[in-house]
C-alpha cells in the first residue's frame, strides 16, 4: 500500500525469518514497491520510514 503525505500506508518489515506488516508514516508520499528504511518507531505496530537512498 502506498504511503500518502496525510496518512499511514503499510510496509512489510523482515522479522524473525519472515515478514510482518506495519502501519507506516513518512514526511512525503512513497509509491508502492519502493524500498524504505525504518528510521523510528511510533508504536508497537507503526513505523516512520523514508525511501532507501539509491
Amino acid at each position: 500500500m502506498p504511503i500518502p503525505t496525510d496518512g499511514p500506508g503499510e510496509v512489510l518489515v523482515g522479522l524473525r525469518g519472515g515478514s510482518e506488516a506495519f502501519a507506516a508514516w513518512s514526511a512525503g508520499p512513497i509509491a508502492v514497491n519502493t524500498r524504505v528504511v525504518v528510521i523510528d518507531t511510533i508504536s508497537a505496530r507503526s513505523v516512520l520510514v523514508e525511501p532507501l537512498p539509491s
